[in-house]
């Protein structure tokens, strides 16, 4: 074993141990069938560091990097995949932060502190109606002549809508003098016209309670602004390590999944039994081992990719507009991987799989999230298009 594997041993040892795991196993099936969100889970990570991963060593943190956060959440969602997702969008908001931090950008310096102190943060960003996400808004940010804004607008599917005490959020400046601009900062929970939708009963991932945030004239402090850019597709060191983190994490989530499905299919199969074939484990039965052979296959390159990816960003590797690729990419194959391994589980499950308490069937209903992360499978695939066919 390497020096490094030796490191995320001891990561995952430290972080996420195997009898840690199995309570959140445990729990993930509980949290599903009562729609509810994973306060015990949330505890138990918090007591651990879990939230402080990204804040760097000088600032009193880990220090850890993508690289190292992304096999965790790997980890993390082999037992419990809506925890892992509702955890992402707090490292979405910190792993942003770290990216900047390791750019030379130390603007976030405060939002890491308070990382570092126990504060929680969430992914106030996409709305409904709104495909540019990161490059427009449908919110509207009114300037108050003070620095601050007033914000209104609806944000869905903010995860950790019951836990998070810091909300990055972004709205549309329409009156600036330079043309409209995209104002982003945190908001803190308890502002006034901050409020939460009670409409929470989704297919998966449930345990998030990703629900919708609504701004009411909600003020944005001229202490918490962090940016202001054009409106349009303007690069900005903020929003590519938003990118770059959703689209890395998100990936590792799925990727973790994927991973698990493949376990409880494999299991599945161990304890089945072919009563036409003389009562032979089904894992002699050709077309079964097919399947998981092929599943594993198309899995294989996953981890492998995310691998590469996270430690080039952590090098910080100038990959210039060549990024997008390697951000849609990743997300991409490992949330179809996801769904395809999901799919293969519940095959080898049998009738038993089918029913809701199975964690076949939760598996298979968590992968389908994947298909609602930015960007769509369209957009991926355009992005590639665009590369390869235009001039």
């Amino acid at each position: 074993m390497t020096d490094r594997e030796q490191r995320l041993v001891e990561l995952e040892e430290k972080y996420l141990p195997d009898e840690l795991l199995e309570r959140f196993r445990e729990r993930a099936a509980q949290y599903d069938r009562d729609n509810a969100f994973f306060f015990e889970d949330l505890e138990e990570l918090e007591e651990r560091g879990y939230l402080t991963l990204f804040v760097p060593e000088e600032l009193g943190g880990p220090g850890l990097g993508m690289n190292e956060v992304s096999r965790l959440q790997q980890r993390l969602a082999t037992a419990a995949p809506a925890t892992a997702l509702g955890v992402n969008m707090h490292f979405v908001c910190t792993g942003m932060m770290r990216a900047m931090w390791n750019r030379g950008d130390k603007s976030l310096q405060f939002a890491l502190e308070e990382a570092r102190d126990g504060e929680v943060f969430a992914f106030g960003v996409s709305e409904p109606g709104n495909d540019w996400v990161l490059q427009g808004s449908n919110t509207k940010a009114v300037p108050q002549g003070d620095g601050s804004y007033r914000l209104s607008g609806v944000k869905i599917f903010t995860s950790m809508t019951p836990a998070w005490t810091r909300l990055i959020v972004h709205g549309k400046d329409e009156t600036a003098a330079d043309g409209p601009q995209l104002v982003y900062g945190f908001l803190t929970r308890g502002t006034e016209g901050v409020t939460s939708s009670d409409d929470w009963d989704v297919l998966g991932m449930r345990a998030t309670h990703s629900r919708a945030t609504i701004l009411e004239e909600a003020v944005l402090e001229a202490d918490r602004v962090v940016r202001r850019i054009p409106d349009g597709p303007n690069p900005d060191l903020l929003t590519f390590g938003i990118t770059a983190n959703f689209q890395l994490l998100i990936a590792s989530v799925y990727a973790g999944l994927a991973h698990r499905a493949l376990e409880v299919a494999s299991d599945a199969l161990r304890k089945r039994r072919s009563a036409k074939n003389g009562g032979v484990p089904y894992t002699e039965l050709g077309e079964f081992r097919v399947r998981v052979a092929d599943a594993a296959l198309e899995f294989a390159a996953v981890p492998a990719q995310l691998d590469s990816y996270t430690r080039d960003f952590d090098e910080c590797v100038d990959y210039g507009a060549a990024w997008a690729q390697r951000f849609v990419s990743a997300k991409y194959m490992a949330q179809k991987a996801a769904r395809a391994n999901a799919e293969a589980a519940l095959h080898c499950a049998g009738g038993a799989g089918f029913g809701n308490a199975a964690e076949a069937s939760r598996l298979y209903r968590d992968a389908a999230a994947g298909i609602f992360h930015p960007p769509a499978p369209e957009v991926s695939r355009a992005v590639f298009a665009n590369v390869w066919l235009d001039d």
